[in-house]
C-alpha cells in the first residue's frame, strides 16, 4: 500500500535536519501516525499514514520536491 503526497510541495522526514525521521524503514504505523511533513508556501503540513502496518520503502529523499499523487512510502498492511 503507497502512502501519496496529498499536495505539491517539498518533502521533509524529520522536524528539523537535527531530528530523527518521523518514521524509517520497519517503523509500525498507525492511522494517526505522522510519517512526514510536506511543505507547501511556507505552511508544513504532517503528513498521516492513514493505514496500518509496516513501513517497507521511503521513495523519496528529505528536502525534495513532490508532486500531487507522488507516492512517498510503501507500507505492508498489518
Amino acid at each position: 500500500v503507497a502512502i501519496s503526497s496529498p499536495m505539491v510541495g517539498t518533502f521533509y522526514s524529520a522536524t528539523n535536519p537535527d531530528s530523527p525521521p518521523f518514521v524509517s524503514v520497519g517503523a509500525a504505523v498507525g492511522p494517526e501516525s505522522t510519517v512526514c511533513l510536506v511543505e507547501a508556501m511556507k505552511v508544513f503540513n504532517e503528513i498521516k499514514a492513514e493505514t496500518s502496518g509496516t513501513i517497507e520503502r521511503v521513495l523519496v529523499q528529505s528536502g525534495q520536491a513532490v508532486e500531487y499523487g507522488q507516492k512517498l512510502f510503501l507500507v505492508r498492511p498489518a
